[in-house]
């Protein structure tokens, strides 16, 4: 069973993710990992705290010699902002932001310094998963499995400069603004996932990784909600055959999934993120100490976070079917695991 645990908070001494089912001999390329974190800090549109940060993974156990050995590998990518942190005392943070976890977050435990509540929340987080994702990528790479991303439109702009012109015109009104990312995984063989129980699904594993990446509200599978207003005829996928590509589909409006289970077509995602709740003008709020009417808080941020949840979105993808994938094929080493593959794929050319 492929699983991690993560911790750490945005402004602690380091965000640490340990990792449990790998298989041994994985040859882990920390530059590969470290690129897709300077991946996730560019994008029109970030904060001030990118400038500060220059995330970098270390392997702290379950690597020798850039190779898995099977047992728990832990990552950890330190904080440089702790530096400018760790010897102040935070003032109680008590406006919450509409839009935030900050004010849900303190009545369920119970805090009086909603500090306590967005040092987690923050997207800080996705750091770390960007680095889990790149171990799960490597794990693909291998069964010559890819997990790219895109943006598609950021505040409705679609275009590269149009993109850019939109978040001027926000930043300076104080404002932030949300988008649409893709991810596709081209080389998923048929097979992943199961239709036979609800949580065995492929399709839900995905959306509720991509649901749990901070501000993203919803999550399309292929054609997704435009399915819903067209006749059948017009969405689903033909079936073919050819002695040399086995059953294929010419289109792909399934998003490479059905009753739950890849279908040999690309798998394609799509997030809606929400715009950041941060605002430099910001919205009406209640004290939460006081319980009188406030302007909500306002922390460093970001005008828009799209391209980098982009980056994050690969991670989750990755991860979702690394798992998928280590549950089908099983094995302790990466070459039992391969060879479990290619026999399976060998199968299903016989079919």
């Amino acid at each position: 069973m492929l699983r991690y645990l993560s911790g750490g908070e945005s402004h602690g001494k380091a965000l640490m993710a340990i990792i449990e089912g790998l298989p041994s001999n994985l040859t882990i390329d920390t530059s590969k990992i470290d690129a897709d974190l300077a991946r996730r800090q560019q994008g029109y549109g970030r904060g001030g705290r990118m400038k500060i940060e220059k995330d970098h993974v270390e392997v702290l156990s379950g690597l020798i010699k850039n190779r898995t050995t099977g047992s728990p590998l832990t990552l950890m990518i330190k904080n440089l902002d702790w530096e400018n942190w760790k010897d102040k005392t935070p003032p109680v943070f008590t406006r919450p932001r509409p839009g935030h976890g900050d004010l849900a977050g303190a009545l369920k435990y119970n805090h009086n310094d909603i500090r306590n509540v967005l040092e987690r929340a923050s997207a800080r987080e996705t750091a770390i998963r960007v680095a889990v994702g790149g171990v799960a990528k490597q794990l693909l790479e291998v069964l010559g499995i890819t997990v790219t991303g895109k943006v598609l439109e950021v505040g409705g702009a679609d275009k590269e400069d149009d993109i850019k012109k939109t978040i001027d015109k926000v930043r300076s009104e104080g404002d932030s603004l949300g988008g649409i990312f893709q991810i596709t995984a081209e080389g998923v063989p048929p097979g992943l996932g199961s239709h036979v129980h609800w949580d065995r699904k492929l399709d839900a594993h995905l959306a509720f990784g991509l649901m749990s990446i901070q501000a993203v509200k919803g999550v399309e599978i292929g054609l997704g909600f435009k399915s819903a207003g067209l006749p059948g005829s017009k969405v689903h996928d033909e079936i073919f055959y050819d002695k040399q590509r086995g059953f294929y589909r010419e289109t792909n409006n399934a998003g490479g999934i059905e009753a739950g289970i890849s279908n040999g077509s690309p798998i394609v995602v799509k997030a809606a993120m929400k715009p950041i709740p941060t605002l430099r003008k910001p919205l009406r709020s209640v004290d939460i100490k006081t319980k009188q009417p406030i302007a909500a808080g306002i922390e460093r941020s970001d005008v828009s976070a799209v391209y980098a949840a982009s980056v994050v979105g690969e991670a989750v993808v990755a991860w979702v079917l690394a798992q998928a994938v280590t549950e089908k094929f099983g094995g302790d080493s990466l070459e039992e695991l391969v060879s479990n593959f290619e026999n399976y794929i060998k199968h299903l050319r016989n079919r």
